[in-house]
């Protein structure tokens, strides 16, 4: 069982760098974990993708609806954002250097892997990756695996 953040679970549905690798690794795990607030960031790369002329509209249809299919089939399981959480990322926050630049949602994903009792975090993002070792995460790639 794994933590992906949502760019990971956004590259499982695209041809990018490193897309057949990340396919490999999230089914070879069978269920991979993230923080809810994923499935509507992968929601919205797909939208991105529409608008910037990436997909037509019969595609971004198609991977919308492969994504919703697979998250009923249980690939990907969400998990919740509480005020619990939500308390934690801010205190978070209040711990973290000022030279350190995160994101909201990302220091969402962080809280909750570390909350969750996840070691490790996959995710291409530098600043996350960056962040993760105030939240007692390793960040990994599929590269670095």
């Amino acid at each position: 069982m794994s933590y992906f953040d949502s760019s990971y679970i956004a590259k499982f549905y695209l041809d990018e760098p490193e897309s057949a690798a990340v396919r490999h690794l999230a089914e070879s795990l069978g269920q991979v974990r993230c923080a809810v607030i994923g499935q509507v960031e992968v929601a919205a790369v797909f939208h991105r993708k529409l608008r910037e002329g990436a997909f037509d509209t019969g595609t971004f249809r198609e991977v919308i609806a492969q994504f919703d299919d697979d998250c009923g089939q249980g690939l990907w399981t969400w998990l919740p954002l509480t005020t619990a959480l939500a308390a934690m990322t801010v205190a978070a926050f209040a711990r973290l250097p000022r030279p350190v630049f995160l994101r909201s949602a990302d220091a969402v994903h962080l809280s909750c892997a570390h909350e969750h009792g996840f070691p490790e975090i996959y995710t291409n993002d530098r600043h996350m990756s960056a962040a993760a070792r105030y939240f007692r995460l390793k960040p990994l790639t599929v590269a670095s695996r």
